[in-house]
């Protein structure tokens, strides 16, 4: 659409309803409506995936070995615990959960080796300076 001297008017030049896209926005960022994800979720999702935790080979080898499983909200609380040691400044954490620990790496985010219960009656970790319980 053109209006007499030349100017062109496109859907980029409507005029904006700042109080309806607020109002949109206040619906979206709680729950929004059924079946859609909330804006906080998202995010959160998003920084998840930003702080990926990594696992060393020797690390998945132990896991497989020993049968240790990890849920995503373990993966997840895990992902929270090396955050929190991070902040802390340590490098060498031991993650307690309640059927197994795991020994990471914080600067690589790398888990560098796990042990399950049994493993862990033996009573001594080494190269640790902090712990986080899960």
């Amino acid at each position: 659409m053109s209006i007499g001297g030349g100017v062109k008017i496109t859907n980029y030049q409507r005029p904006v309803d700042l109080l309806d896209i607020a109002r949109r926005g206040k619906q979206t960022a709680t729950t929004g409506k059924s079946g859609e994800t909330s804006f906080r979720d998202m995010f959160s999702r998003e920084l998840a995936g930003s702080r990926d935790v990594n696992f060393s080979k020797h690390a998945s080898q132990r896991l497989f070995s020993r049968g240790i499983e990890m849920s995503d909200d373990e993966l997840a609380r895990l992902a929270d615990a090396i955050d929190k040691a991070e902040a802390k400044g340590s490098r060498e954490t031991l993650v307690l959960a309640d059927d197994f620990a795991l020994l990471v790496s914080v600067k690589d985010r790398t888990v560098v080796t796990a042990f399950d219960r049994d493993s862990l009656r033996e009573g001594i970790v080494t190269s640790i300076d902090s712990a986080a319980i899960l």
